[in-house]
This record gives structure tokens, C-alpha cells and sequence, in this order.
């Protein structure tokens, strides 16, 4: 029997300050201080798609892994949580290599903005990267959505942190850039949460590792116990 096929059409585009997968949470909500603007586009680009939205204060959005749609996908998986090494089936897991390579956040609403013709709805705690493009947005539900008895698996608690501590060098060339403050606070999240492979932790690492977020290569290292950004430099 042939499968029916189907076609998705983007509604938005979202910016955001994540200019590489590498530098993006594995979850929402993990980095409070990210946000993002969703472009809306094409038929979607009109007040009236928006209308009564202010009434929420989450929102769900549905979007594509689309740099990872050419790579494919395999039934199983490895986990950071379980350390890189374990597979489990991709549907026991929130990988961005998928078979349909969709995925989907719960993130805050902060406001819509008009400019224009073009229709920009703002919102936080994001985890997507730059330029995602965003396919469907579906209002957050309390009473429906979240369910108080849930059991998360293997993810059942939000991952430790690690502390962020930066150099005399590195917060120099932070303090000359005009967003100092909310950029310092999107590092300090992201990076405690120690976005190196999951096999890397908690073991000796020399390496040195870098991160674009909004328009800075972030360099950090890393030891069993804390992260330390050796420098900020702009693109």
C-alpha cells in the first residue's frame, strides 16, 4: 500500500540568538533569558491570525529540524540524559533526527507587534535556532496540557547546572557591547548547561570550545566542576 503524502508549508520564521545547534538547550525553559521573534510569513502574515493570542500567556509552537532533514534518521538513538552511550527508539526520545524532523516548545508569550504590513509575535525561553522555520502555533492549555501525575522516564528531573564564571578578557569585550547585560545572562544559561557532548563530562577536557550566540563567537573551556569563558569576540 503507498503511503499519502503530504506538504507543510511554513507560517513564520523565527530569530533568535542561537546562530548553531550547538549552542541551543536540549529543552525550553532552560534558558529564561533567550528570546525570539517569529516572523510570521506568507498567508499567516496578517493581524487576524493573531487575534485574542494576548489572552495566553504560553504558546506552543511546531516547527522542522531543518538542518537536519537531508541527514536522515535511524530507529534508535543515544540520549544525552543516559550519557551518549545508551540507545533507546527514537520515540522514546526528543532527538531532532526524526522521521518527519518536527519538533515542538512550549514557550512564553511576550507580545505582538504590528510593523507595517509584517506581524511579529515575541516570545521567550526559546531554544530554536535562528532562522527555524516555525509550521504551526497552537495556544498552551493548563488545564489540558499540563498533567500533575506525569512520570518523565529517564528525564524525569531538569538536568543539573554547572557554574559560568568569565575571564578579566572575556568581560572586557562584553561590557563594549550595547546588550551587555541581556547577553551575559543568554552565556552564563546556555552554557550552564554544558552544551559539550554528554560523553565529555564530568572527565578531564582540555579542549577549547565555541559557541555563536546573537553575533559573538563565545569561547569557553571546561573542568569537572565549572565553565569558564576565555573570550568574546564579534563576528
Amino acid at each position: 500500500m503507498t503511503s499519502p503524502r503530504y506538504t507543510l508549508d511554513p507560517i513564520g520564521i523565527i530569530h533568535s540568538p542561537y546562530q548553531e545547534k550547538f549552542a541551543v538547550p536540549r529543552q525550553p525553559r532552560l534558558v529564561p533569558a533567550a528570546t525570539g521573534q517569529i516572523q510570521l510569513i506568507g498567508e499567516a502574515n496578517c493581524p487576524e491570525s493573531v487575534r485574542g493570542i494576548e489572552q495566553f500567556s504560553h504558546v506552543w509552537l511546531l516547527f522542522l529540524f531543518d538542518q537536519n532533514l537531508s541527514a536522515g534518521w535511524k530507529p534508535t538513538v543515544r540520549p544525552p540524559r543516559l550519557g551518549g552511550n545508551e540507545r533507546i527508539g527514537v520515540f522514546a526520545s526528543r532527538s531532532t533526527f526524526r522521521p518527519n524532523g518536527i519538533g515542538m516548545s512550549a514557550v512564553e508569550l511576550q507580545g505582538i507587534r504590528q510593523e507595517g504590513n509584517q506581524t511579529w509575535i515575541d516570545v521567550g525561553s526559546v531554544d530554536l535556532v535562528d532562522g527555524t522555520p516555525i509550521i504551526d502555533i497552537k495556544p498552551y492549555l493548563p488545564y489540558a496540557d499540563r498533567i500533575e501525575q506525569a512520570h518523565g522516564g529517564y528525564a524525569d528531573r531538569e538536568p543539573t547546572s554547572t557554574e559560568v564564571c568569565f575571564s578579566d578578557a572575556a568581560r572586557q569585550s562584553l561590557a563594549a557591547h550595547p546588550r551587555a547585560n541581556e547577553i551575559e545572562a543568554v552565556i552564563t544559561q546556555v552554557l550552564a548547561q554544558d552544551p559539550r557532548p554528554a560523553y565529555k563530562r564530568d572527565k578531564p577536557d582540555d579542549k577549547e570550545y565555541a559557541v555563536n550566540l546573537f553575533d559573538l563567537n563565545v569561547r569557553f573551556r571546561a573542568n569537572q566542576s565549572i565553565i569558564t569563558v576565555t573570550a568574546i569576540e564579534r563576528f
